[in-house]
């Protein structure tokens, strides 16, 4: 369900996204990402409703990997 944000916040929340999806990081996972997926269907693999989990290494379902398995992503990334 999408956010229901003012005109303002909306052109900033898309600025904001899209600077975070220019970082070199990011860039990295998506083209790693790419490749994977690529080779898996290749190899005649199901990728159906699931996303590579760059700590994990291998692909996972959207909702264990965008909910950091069942933890949320509040604490994610932090030491």
């Amino acid at each position: 369900m999408a956010q229901k944000l003012s005109r303002r916040a909306a052109s900033a929340k898309k600025k904001r996204d899209l600077a975070f999806a220019k970082t070199a990081a990011r860039k990295r996972k998506k083209a790693e990402n790419q490749r994977l997926r690529r080779a898996a269907k290749k190899a005649g693999k199901s990728l159906r409703g699931k996303d590579y989990d760059h700590k994990r290494k291998r692909f996972v379902s959207v909702k264990s990997n965008r909910g950091n398995e069942g933890k949320g992503t509040k604490r994610e990334g932090r030491k």
